[in-house]
């Protein structure tokens, strides 16, 4: 588990220029942030492993960049309409407003309240919860709330012009099967992958950016030849979590979640959660689903577009709506886990305590800082900065003392600081410290290149 407070985690990134409150000169606005220069950094690294290590390494994986507004058919078919909403029930007291299934699992966190009904959620609260702003057992019938953000397209609004901003973008992946087959002349098994922003009107979102009404989603739909699908489902939960451990997070503080039959959806074969113990949580919370959709997806497609989804393997003449297994994460949610997992205040000697984020190398935001010794070294330190940010996200620092330096760049997850001192002219050579060991070598500028990409690299 995380050993350091939540509060104290979410104070650093706001400072050290990670994440800010959303329209903050106006009073805020409940649950948006911003990304800082940093935290658009990291964000920006983290979806580049992903997308090095699950489209661009993986022959048989495609990428795509679908609609955020998408045809409100698209909704319907996929059954968002009808069905994505939340349990909504309110205090009658003190009239805060909650959702029921999070009541439950906050009471007890060993309850799946996703598999209760209504009425089940209902008698459970009645018996055993109080509302956690008042004190008073006295709430509201459960209501259904709609998840998903109206718009408007065009200039009149009615209903013809009603659309929805989407709220995953899984759907943009399976409305655009056909086309990538055709263009992309893959047969299956084959997957597309997508970054992209999704939206839901979230009740209750809280604890900083691990649920927000705006977010960014990492999601493969990888399609499947029906009987070879569960094993491509343990397939990529192994890849997952390998994933994970690969960018440096504590294996204790990741586990598996498979949900029991009766949990699962109507039309999944098999779900489960990587889940991360966050330090607001006394467990474990989902930081990336694994699911099993079977061929729900398409053949509703199908049915409510009435272009056929078929595949034909061109060897054995056989045609059949594939099987889809979705890894889905959210990019804000692993940001927040990666910075969880790599915030440390460690103590140098009795008086000096540095806060440090063990930051994988690939993901950190600034990869090395380059750090004149004094003003004289500006001009060969200028000329390393220039050749170096070419290749590699870069800093520079000639402000303050170098031990002051060092710790300013620890506390943003800058894993190698180069000295530029006063033998570097003569000797073409600087020092370069590690941020994990603070361990010091000699190594010539023309290495410098190659030196971090070595380091860096996945």
């Amino acid at each position: 588990m995380p050993k350091f407070s939540f509060e104290k985690i979410v104070n650093h990134t706001k400072v050290s220029g990670f994440v800010y409150p959303g329209s903050e000169i106006y009073g805020g606005l409940a649950n948006s942030w911003d990304y800082g220069p940093l935290g658009v950094a990291l964000k920006n690294n983290i979806k580049k492993a992903w997308w090095q290590k699950f489209v661009i390494e993986n022959q048989n994986i495609v990428g795509l960049d679908s609609s955020i507004i998408l045809n409100p058919k698209v909704w319907e078919a996929s059954g968002h309409v009808a069905t994505f909403n939340d349990p909504l029930i309110d205090c009658k007291y003190c009239h805060s407003r909650f959702r029921a299934d999070k009541l439950v699992e906050g009471h007890d966190s060993s309850i799946r309240a996703s598999a209760m009904s209504n009425q089940e959620l209902e008698d459970y609260i009645a018996k055993n919860i109080v509302c956690p702003k008042c004190g008073h057992n006295q709430f509201t019938n459960i209501r259904q709330f709609q998840l998903m953000f109206k718009t408007s397209i065009g200039v009149v609004e009615d209903a013809k012009s009603q659309a929805y901003l989407r709220p995953e973008t899984a759907q943009g992946i399976f409305i655009n099967y056909k086309n990538v087959l055709r263009t992309s002349r893959k047969k299956i098994p084959f997957g597309i992958g997508q970054i992209g922003k999704a939206f839901r009107n979230e009740i209750t979102p809280g604890n900083f950016i691990f649920r927000t009404r705006e977010f960014e989603q990492m999601e493969l739909e990888f399609f499947t030849k029906p009987g070879t699908d569960l094993e491509w489902y343990e397939y990529f939960k192994k890849y997952c979590m390998d994933f994970l451990l690969n960018l440096g997070m504590k294996q204790e503080n990741l586990k598996f979640l498979e949900y029991e039959k009766e949990e699962l959806a109507h039309y999944s074969k098999a779900t489960c959660d990587i889940l991360y113990a966050f330090p607001f949580s006394n467990g474990f919370e989902e930081l990336w689903g694994i699911a099993h959709r079977s061929d729900y997806d398409l053949t509703k497609h199908q049915e409510y577009s009435g272009e056929k989804m078929e595949y034909l393997d061109v060897d054995t003449k056989e045609k059949y709506i594939p099987y889809v297994i979705e890894p889905s994460v959210g990019v804000d949610r692993l940001l927040l886990a990666l910075i969880c997992d790599a915030y440390d205040e460690e103590t140098v000697n009795e008086n000096d305590v540095r806060i440090v984020l063990h930051l994988h190398p690939f993901v950190a935001p600034f990869k090395a800082a380059i750090l004149p010794l004094s003003k004289q070294q500006n001009d060969l330190a200028n000329e390393i900065y220039a050749k170096l940010v070419k290749e590699f996200e870069i800093d520079f620092d000639n402000t303050g003392s170098i031990g002051k330096r060092y710790r300013r760049q620890d506390a943003i997850g800058t894993p190698y600081c180069i000295t530029v001192d006063f033998d570097s002219e003569t000797d073409k050579s600087v020092t370069i410290r590690n941020r994990d060991t603070m361990e010091q070598e000699r190594v010539k500028i023309e290495d410098l290149s190659n030196y971090l990409k070595e380091k860096i690299k996945l």
